[in-house]
């Protein structure tokens, strides 16, 4: 296949999906938290008191999971796709979606804290930092020009009354 039809055919895909990159959520949490793994193990830096380890984290890592099932749900209710390599078929406006329009990147953010805490690694910790400017300075904006030609008006207006975090 010669390169200019590889380059159409990836555009297409791309302008018909919110996430079609490699700069996905998925797999930026996931290489974040290999690489502060990777250098917890090299070189442990400890930053949370002993005894709040496992309250704190253990609560963290619980609320994380939480909300992520509750904002999958939302989606499946919704018969929208929960993958962004998948078209979007609906705005979600119901459950955590009323309060933040990218629930599921705050559990990745809290999940990702959590275990950190857990684990007593300011590796992890520095590396959740670097998994929120990614997402917040990557995809994010890709997702928001995505929803907005896909649903206009509509996005626009959800956009307008739910803050993107919290």
């Amino acid at each position: 296949m010669n390169f200019w039809i590889w380059r159409r055919e990836i555009e297409a895909t791309t302008a018909s999906v919110a996430n079609a990159g490699v700069v996905r959520p998925p797999v930026v949490v996931l290489a974040s938290l290999l690489s502060g793994a990777v250098l917890t193990l090299a070189w442990p830096l400890p930053f949370f008191p002993r005894v709040l380890l496992l309250p704190v984290g253990g609560l963290l890592v619980a609320m994380a999971a939480a909300l992520f099932w509750y904002s999958i749900r939302q989606f499946k209710t919704a018969g929208t796709p929960v993958p962004g390599n998948r078209p979007t078929t609906a705005i979600v406006r119901t459950g955590p979606y009323r309060f933040s329009r990218n629930p599921i990147y705050l559990a990745f953010f809290a999940l990702q804290v959590g275990l950190a805490i857990c684990v007593n690694s300011l590796w992890l910790f520095a590396a959740s930092i670097t998994t929120v400017a990614i997402i917040a300075v990557v995809v994010v904006p890709r997702e928001e020009r995505y929803l907005t030609g896909r649903f206009g008006a509509e996005y626009l207006d959800y956009k307008d009354s739910v803050r993107r975090w919290l």
